[in-house]
């Protein structure tokens, strides 16, 4: 409850970008609405590198609703790429759901 009392859900945002190498965020937690910016920010910040492709690392997210959707297909229509790597049931189930399976690389 204490995600409520605060206006926002925890998330855990941790970004990579080795030399050379394709950028990673890892997400864990809650992505909603309410530390959507948060990403956006990440993103951003990983994008002044001008990457063909990022990965998302999302074992440890416990829930995505609509708004972290729309960075996903937002990055998706930007870069070469936007791989989803070991996403949890729920996040997969929503994935498959709103049809980004065919938009996004999910991998294992």
């Amino acid at each position: 409850m204490a995600e409520l009392e605060d206006g926002a859900a925890e998330l855990v945002i941790e970004t990579s970008s080795p030399a050379g190498e394709t950028p990673q965020i890892t997400l864990s937690g809650e992505l909603d609405s309410s530390n959507v910016r948060r990403l956006d920010e990440a993103v951003a910040a990983l994008m002044v590198g001008r990457p063909e492709r990022v990965v998302f690392e999302m074992s440890g997210l416990r829930f995505m609703d609509s708004a972290g959707i729309s960075v996903l297909v937002r990055l998706a229509g930007e870069l070469e790429a936007v791989q989803i790597r070991d996403p949890s049931p729920i996040v997969r189930r929503v994935i498959e759901i709103t049809g980004l399976s065919h938009v996004l690389q999910v991998m294992q």
